[in-house]
């Protein structure tokens, strides 16, 4: 447990100490059946620190630490008080006056340090020397029970069998879930390494009670440090790439927690392949079923260099053959049914996963076989290069379909599955959040076609995690133009299917999915063209008599279409003039609660400024409501007003006074 060197350093005081009582206490010349009480409990301890001392490397160096600490207080004590009845003479033993009580306190506290001495020789010991032994609670504990409990659960992940360090990790996860505090003496009492060692060889349960447990005691910035830092990255990525499906499942849900309650572990997840991991759980089973409605093309080709081509930033002339070459592989799909037309997502996914020539009616077990196959062939390339790493795409060695094959991972019960998709997409959530190197590596994968397709019918859970992943990824790319370019361009078949599903979302607007889907819309509203304006209808219809938070985001998703930066500004705004916003944003202005009023106001100013001489703005009299809002105090003062709101009045009087005969 502790290092041999260092436990026999703190041990070798107290001992001194004992042995200096014993001697000096056979020398006293008043008070000496006191003495002789103080010196044969000094016996005893000695006793116990010399077992201790032998036994140095199994002791658990958190309690040795505070115990032997008291120990030598209380040893200490006792070596003053049998020192001053050593004193001969008569005036020396007149003027040294000594209280009964300070003999009755001294002997309850060497009391309490062969208790604590002992329990600290039961803890330390290994199950089979215990024989079962109750422990108890040691003296130390009148003050802090909580820590003792904690001590005692911690040495028996030290010593313990499988099962018994099973059921300790168990009640740290109890004690971890109650009280934050609980949770970082857990972490400052040594229990982090010995949980990720539980993780690496326990058994399923036990694995699953150490990674909840990691994942709850990571609840800040400085305890996730200390647990990566102890080494949790690689641990866990070992896991999600080997372990049981079950185990998986906790450890995807830890790594959301660790990275929720501090991003800068993300890069630390990312190193250690675990996008790539996730990906592929993220993966099995939503999209190799598709795999069957296979491509036949003269090229091996992986989904990978697929999705990279797609994503890299080509001319427009490659961007057309490209458009020509999707047209080319449809007339190629052989469906399965028969005459039967497949779903649009299935043309999606089979326009998007191109794989080697394979026959189209082979049985379901078959793909995945076959991109087993392709994986083995590839399968240094893809561990040494790992799907994040910055190289030209015509470089990047492909990733098989079924991603890391888990022997018998085909074979769990669809509830784990199920778990294993939503903890999987969770994560990714959380990794990629203001994470530009991450989402580039989740956007280069199979993630973004996995997540159209799991928010088609994926079930609540996953639904919602991969909506909320899209939302972050989206807000990333709505930063960082060259992932905007590379991700989202319009002739990515995996950009079209998670518009697609987002804008489904959208329409239906009677989900809990609808607030990070009008995000996301509004995220990568610069990378439509001029003539995909069809998600401006639906956003605007969220405007009429809704939730207020759905409006305020309808808004904020409508003023990134019709806001100056965008370069289709001109069309946006005038879609949204001819689905109605206007008379929806002008009562917005006029009635809404402040936080709907404020955007409002920004995307009715956007509008005046870029289509000032829209008939429909001079009917539903714009300029009255900007001039109106001009005297507002709490408007006026925005600071993102001063320049916007002026501005888009001048250009409104300016078109609208030439034209003003014609509108009344």
């Amino acid at each position: 447990m502790a290092a041999n060197n260092i436990v026999k350093e703190i041990l070798a005081r107290p001992i001194q100490l004992a042995d200096q009582v014993t001697k000096t206490a056979e020398d006293a010349h008043s008070f000496k059946q006191d003495c002789m009480e103080l010196k044969a409990k000094t016996e005893k301890l000695a006793g116990l620190l010399r077992q201790a001392a032998r036994a140095s490397s199994d002791l658990y160096e958190r309690p040795t630490r505070r115990i032997i600490d008291d120990t030598e207080q209380a040893l200490d004590k006792a070596l003053a008080l049998v020192i001053k009845c050593r004193a001969n003479g008569i005036m020396k033993r007149v003027f040294t006056i000594i209280p009964a009580a300070a003999f009755r306190k001294n002997s309850t506290q060497l009391e309490n340090s062969i208790g604590d001495v002992s329990w600290l020789l039961r803890v330390s010991a290994s199950a089979d020397e215990r024989d079962d032994e109750y422990l108890g609670l040691p003296p130390i504990a009148a003050n802090e029970p909580i820590l003792c409990l904690i001590w005692e659960q911690v040495a028996i992940l030290f010593t313990g069998s499988l099962d018994e360090r099973s059921d300790a990790a168990a009640s740290l996860v109890s004690l971890a879930r109650d009280n934050d505090r609980y949770g970082k003496l857990i972490i400052e009492e040594g229990g982090v390494a010995q949980l990720l060692k539980l993780a690496k060889e326990g058994k399923m349960e036990g694995q699953e009670n150490a990674a909840r447990a990691i994942g709850l005691l990571g609840r800040d910035p400085e305890s996730v440090e200390h647990i990566v830092n102890a080494g949790v990255c690689s641990v866990f990525a070992k896991i999600l790439k080997e372990g049981h499906m079950k185990v998986q499942a906790v450890v995807a849900w830890a790594v959301s927690e660790l990275t929720a309650n501090h991003p800068k572990c993300q890069d630390h997840f990312a190193q250690n392949n675990a996008i790539r991991l996730l990906v592929s759980h993220l993966a099995f089973e939503t999209i190799e079923e598709h795999s069957k409605y296979a491509i036949v093309s003269k090229q091996q080709m992986s989904i990978h260099s697929v999705v990279m081509a797609s994503n890299s930033t080509s001319t427009d002339n490659q961007e057309q053959n490209n458009r020509r070459g999707n047209d080319e592989e449809d007339k190629q799909i052989s469906h399965p049914m028969g005459n039967q037309a497949p779903s649009q997502m299935h043309n999606v996914v089979t326009n998007t996963l191109a794989m080697r020539s394979q026959s189209s009616t082979r049985p379901p077990a078959a793909p995945q076989n076959q991109a087993a196959n392709h994986h083995s062939h590839h399968g240094k390339s893809n561990h040494q290069t790992g799907i994040g790493k910055q190289q030209n795409h015509q470089n990047h060695t492909p990733v098989s379909l079924a991603g890391a094959s888990i022997k018998g991972r085909e074979f769990e019960d669809p509830a784990t599955k199920a778990e294993m998709k939503a903890m999987a997409a969770r994560a990714l959530w959380q990794l990629s959040r203001g994470n530009v190197a991450v989402c580039r590596s989740i956007t280069e994968s199979r993630a973004l076609l996995c997540f159209a397709v799991l928010l088609e019918k994926g079930p609540d859970d996953v639904q919602s995690y991969s909506a909320m992943a899209l939302m972050e990824i989206t807000a990333v790319a709505e930063q960082n133009s060259d992932l905007r370019r590379s991700a989202f361009k319009p002739t990515s078949p995996a950009a079209k299917a998670v518009v697609e599903q987002l804008l489904k979302i959208i329409e239906k607007a009677d989900s809990e999915l609808l607030i990070p889907s009008i995000k996301a819309i509004g995220n990568i509203a610069r990378t439509f063209r001029a003539t995909e304006t069809r998600m401006i209808g639906p956003l605007v219809k969220l405007l009429d008599e809704r939730e207020p938070e759905v409006t305020m985001e309808a808004v904020i998703a409508l003023s990134k279409f019709a806001c100056t930066e965008n370069f289709l500004h001109v069309n946006h705004s005038k879609a949204i003039i001819d689905g109605g916003g206007t008379k929806h944003l002008i009562q917005l202005v006029y009635f809404g609660e402040q936080m709907i009023q404020i955007p409002a106001l920004i995307l009715l100013c956007y509008i005046s400024l870029h289509v000032p001489d829209s008939e429909i703005l001079a009917q539903e009299e714009v300029l009255i409501v900007l001039e109106w809002s001009t005297k507002q105090a709490h408007l006026v003062e925005e600071p993102a007003f001063e320049a916007l709101l002026p501005e888009a009045k001048s250009r409104l009087e300016l078109y609208q006074s030439r034209g003003s005969r014609g509108f009344h």
